[in-house]
């Protein structure tokens, strides 16, 4: 059982903690169809690095986006998500090659202040002027892509980019779908290449992600239109809690 752990490269504690936060996560990203990586990079960052939680996050994400897959597609303004996923390719390995350099404390506190930031601007529904035109969707995905590269949190500078657009709510759920789902083939390429994708990464993403899929499909049954308006303003204001009560804890620690 000890060999078993020490494989897994978390402590028994460390492993419950985290099934029940990529649980949780799961069943927030079913109802809004985003928020699953910073909700985990939020709740984890001060307990397991962030360079250990993104190839996580990879397969926690693709997991999800599977599931999602299909409704998204049809929801989804495709040609939206795939310039975004242009931009995202640009700026993934600027991101990852920040992390993989800086002290693990220094990582948890850019992770911690990045969601911080970006929850706030979401929950203040800030419209960036100039990011209707091709290029400006590109140079969002660009910033996607560092941020996730960074955190895993490039969905939210894209939900950004989506909320300047003043688009539905659904067919803002569907294109961040599409963007995740499409934009997963990129990034793992930049994480085997940096190394950060491991045989250990394997073991957990395999582990943790059946109880992903569960609160995604949870989440599933939630969803409601008539619920919509309440979606953002809860996945904001729990991952700003989140993000503020994790930089409390390494300021005290």
């Amino acid at each position: 059982m000890a060999d078993l752990w020490a494989s897994f490269a978390l402590s028994p504690t460390e492993a419950a903690l985290l099934s029940l936060i990529v649980f949780v996560a799961g069943v927030v990203r079913g109802f809004a169809g985003f928020a699953l990586s910073a909700l985990v990079m939020a709740s984890a960052a001060t307990i397991i690095p962030p360079i250990q939680l993104i190839p996580i996050l990879w397969f926690l994400e693709m997991a999800a986006s599977l599931q999602m897959a299909r409704g998204g597609w049809k929801d989804a303004n495709r040609t939206v998500a795939l310039l975004l996923v242009l931009g995202n390719f640009i700026g993934w390995p600027i991101g990852l090659s920040l992390t993989t350099s800086l002290p693990v404390a220094t990582s948890s506190l850019i992770a911690l202040v990045m969601i911080l930031v970006l929850a706030g601007l979401q929950l203040a529904r800030l419209r960036i002027p100039g990011l209707e035109t091709r290029t400006g969707t590109i140079v969002s995905g660009f910033m996607a892509g560092i941020a996730a590269g960074i955190a895993h949190v490039g969905g939210m500078v894209v939900a950004l980019y989506v909320l300047s657009q003043n688009s539905a709510a659904r067919t803002m759920r569907g294109t961040l779908v599409i963007y995740l789902f499409v934009g997963s083939f990129g990034s793992l390429l930049y994480l085997l290449y940096f190394g950060v994708m491991t045989q250990v990464s394997l073991w957990q993403g395999l582990v943790f992600s059946p109880l992903t899929l569960l609160g995604v499909w949870v989440g599933t049954k939630f969803f409601s239109p008539k619920w919509e308006p309440y979606y953002r303003p809860f996945c904001l204001g729990l991952l700003i809690f989140l993000a503020a009560l994790g930089l409390i804890r390494m300021m005290l620690s």
